[in-house]
């Protein structure tokens, strides 16, 4: 049995070694005397595989995900790990998926200048308070790294860009859609510019005890972080600043080609969203969430709720022929980093297309995609997540 187990696990590490490789960190230290720094204080970082072929003037940038801190207390907690400073960070990170450098597995992309931006601010790249509290040392400055790091990105060639890609995982895809016009506007006028977000499409809903505890969260964040100067002001005119973190109320008045790729019961969202801990006390909701085959008939009832919640605010991204949209309805959370989900003979499809496929269509004009995916368990196709049981949720 342990040679067998040791066969599996060898099997997985060739795998992985075929379908991804390392790229080395870039350490943005001129951003420092802008005052663009991570929680911490540290310079921001990314890690750069370089573009070839047809592909040398085309840039992918792809922000990474990893929830938000809407406190002190969380984010003193953030500060001493690779989601606050980049002196935690790796020095070498893994591409796969959207990010992979071999056209067998990333047919549209495989030879752009692929970027995957370290995540260290806590508020998808929103805040900027001018203060440092001498106490926490603590430093809201998101929105100064991003443009730190679209500014360096810019000198070492992305000025020259004819096409260009927002893209980004989780909080990193609420961040392609919060910054899509202000990257649009970054680069070349005659560049053609689109955004993807995967997972990033947060939906203002009631958790399980009828409360509004990602509303309040999303308060406490904007709050913490200052960031309602740097949301889009369409919205900010509109409605509390708070409520246009949630891009429902943000997406229609975006200008620039969205594509959303998410699950309508996106597992990060029924974690914490529809079913966070403090408003499952008693841990109903424990195995269910862990695991979606464990999950009764009133606990899938109360998600196929979700679901329609989901499409109902997936309305927010409004009629235009310029938006596209693959929803599927799988258990998971960020599908384009991973080469299972993202590009391969088993991958999830909708109408016969992979993620991969039916983004690239969209990007070249090949053809639209607007698709949204039959209840679960109708797709055989998913690739359902099962968590660690001893996992906590993220807020």
């Amino acid at each position: 049995m342990n040679q067998q187990w040791l066969y599996i696990l060898i099997c997985m590490l060739i795998v992985l070694r075929t379908e991804s490789f390392f790229v080395d960190i870039t350490i943005v230290q001129s951003a420092v005397a802008k005052g663009a720094v991570c929680l911490d204080g540290s310079p921001p970082a990314y890690h750069l595989d370089r573009g070839f072929g047809a592909g040398i003037n085309n840039w992918l940038v792809h922000i990474e995900g990893g929830g938000w801190c809407n406190n002190v207390t969380n984010c003193l907690a953030r500060r001493n790990n690779r989601l606050g400073s980049s002196n935690q960070m790796v020095k070498q990170l893994a591409f796969s998926g959207i990010l992979s450098n071999k056209p067998q597995f990333n047919p549209d992309f495989y030879n752009w200048n692929r970027v995957k931006v370290r995540y260290c601010d806590g508020a998808s790249f929103t805040g900027d308070v001018e203060a440092v509290n001498p106490v926490t040392k603590l430093y809201y400055r998101g929105a100064r790294v991003f443009l730190a790091v679209m500014e360096d990105l810019l000198a070492k060639g992305m000025k020259n860009a004819e096409n260009a890609i927002l893209s980004g995982c989780s909080a990193g895809g609420l961040t392609s859609i919060l910054h899509c016009d202000s990257f649009k506007a970054l680069v070349p006028m005659g560049t053609k510019v689109k955004c993807f977000a995967d997972a990033g499409y947060f939906i203002n809903a009631k958790d399980v005890s009828g409360a509004q505890h990602i509303e309040e969260f999303y308060n406490d964040v904007v709050t913490t972080h200052g960031s309602a100067k740097n949301l889009p002001r369409s919205c900010t005119l509109k409605m509390k600043p708070s409520l246009c973190f949630f891009p429902q109320n943000t997406a229609k008045d975006i200008q620039t080609p969205l594509f959303i790729i998410n699950s309508a019961i996106d597992s990060w969202q029924i974690k914490n969203i529809l079913a966070p801990g403090v408003a499952d006390p008693h841990g109903l909701w424990h195995n269910c969430k862990t695991d979606i085959n464990k999950c009764s008939v009133n606990e899938l009832q109360t998600m196929q709720g979700f679901r329609s919640n989901f499409i109902s605010a997936l309305s927010g991204l409004g009629p235009s022929a310029s938006r596209g949209y693959f929803i599927n309805s799988c258990y998971a959370h960020c599908q384009t980093e991973m080469q299972e989900t993202w590009f391969r003979a088993d991958s999830p499809k909708l109408f016969n297309k992979t993620i991969a496929k039916a983004v690239g269509d969209w990007f070249y004009d090949r053809s639209p995609f607007q698709k949204i995916d039959c209840p679960y368990p109708c797709d055989k196709t998913c690739h359902n997540r099962v968590f660690d049981p001893q996992e906590h949720p993220l807020i």
